[in-house]
């Protein structure tokens, strides 16, 4: 029996999380309204409705107009009923910095800071994580942005080296049992400008992020998602065998001039192995008066057929905070179609 009941559940949380996303979406609905976005009953919508309106996660408002007959019950989705935290730290030419923002459920910002730290390492992520929650009771998952590779939640090779080896997101969902997601910074970059796109189909996008003292790194969105790879070495473009080592790559960032065939060459093989349909270059190392040299440099080795829009961003930290916002109210939400393909 115990099968048959597992799949129950596992129904029973598809059917609640479609109900919460079309009431996202629909901003007010009703039971029929409800039924007729996700698919189910109107009976079915009743009962999950009832249920989300009696933990709070759901509010009654007015009735809805009616020009006969009794009018129906008009229902919409609380998003103060928990909140999310979302932090990121950084390493730019030696300055340690954490950002963090807090938000209810569809991303409404409730508090946001930035400051420079002394030291980021596990010690100052906690303390910073058990003020916010001791300031906000409700917060039921944190996001937090590593410039590193993240792999099982462990920081691999990085901008700081104190994070290196650190099981970061096991440690702290041991303590908080709450949903923890690490991600690497270049992916959250990536994602937070794909959304911003609003494109009406999948499209394929890479940010590439040249800083100032640091190594290179790509994040890669195809059809909507971010790709990691088998190891979440995705993106890891320091890794290209450009004749240079990442140490004599750091060291090279000292001359930009020096360092710009580097850029061209991560570029273009970029464009050969994932043909996006843009490119966006960021970077402390970058300035929009190289976006000619770019895409001539690249079109010397790329036929012009297959060149991407090639765009420059200098400044890409709200797409940072947003990337890393989305993920975070995602893991909150029940993955719809895992579920369904175990059924």
């Amino acid at each position: 029996m115990l099968p048959i009941v597992n799949n129950t559940m596992r129904v029973k949380q598809v059917n609640v999380e479609l109900v919460k996303t079309a009431l996202k979406a629909l901003k007010f609905g009703t039971k029929s309204t409800i039924a007729n976005a996700t698919g189910l009953s109107v009976a079915t919508c009743g009962n999950i409705l009832n249920e989300l309106l009696e933990r709070g996660e759901v509010i009654e408002t007015d009735l809805e107009q009616s020009s006969g007959g009794r009018p129906a019950r008009r229902f919409m989705y609380n998003a103060n009923y928990s909140y999310i935290a979302c932090i990121y730290v950084s390493n730019e030419g030696g300055v340690y910095r954490t950002v963090y923002a807090v938000t209810n459920l569809t991303g409404e910002t409730i508090e946001k800071n930035s400051s420079e730290v002394e030291m980021i390492n596990y010690e100052a992520i906690d303390n910073l994580i058990e003020k916010l929650i001791y300031r906000y009771e409700n917060i039921k998952a944190i996001g937090i942005g590593i410039p590193g590779i993240v792999h099982k939640g462990v920081i691999g090779a990085g901008d700081i080296k104190e994070l290196v080896n650190i099981p970061l997101a096991a440690r702290l969902k041991a303590k908080y049992n709450l949903q923890i997601t690490v991600e690497n910074d270049v992916n959250l970059t990536a994602y937070g400008f794909y959304q911003k796109q609003h494109h009406e189909e999948d499209k394929t996008v890479a940010v590439v992020m040249f800083p100032q003292g640091n190594c290179s790194g790509a994040g890669i969105i195809v059809d909507g998602r971010i790709i990691r790879g088998n190891t979440n070495f995705a993106g890891e473009v320091s890794y290209l065998p450009l004749d240079y080592s990442r140490e004599e790559q750091v060291k090279q960032t000292k001359n930009p001039e020096a360092f710009f065939p580097l850029i061209v060459k991560t570029i273009a093989s970029i464009i050969a192995v994932i043909n996006p349909a843009t490119i966006v270059v960021t970077g402390g190392l970058i300035r929009f008066d190289m976006l000619e040299g770019i895409s001539k440099g690249c079109e010397t080795i790329i036929p012009h057929e297959h060149m991407p829009q090639i765009l420059i961003e200098e400044n890409m930290q709200e797409d940072y905070i947003n990337g890393l916002i989305s993920i975070t109210l995602e893991s909150l939400t029940c993955d719809i179609q895992l579920i369904e393909k175990r059924l």
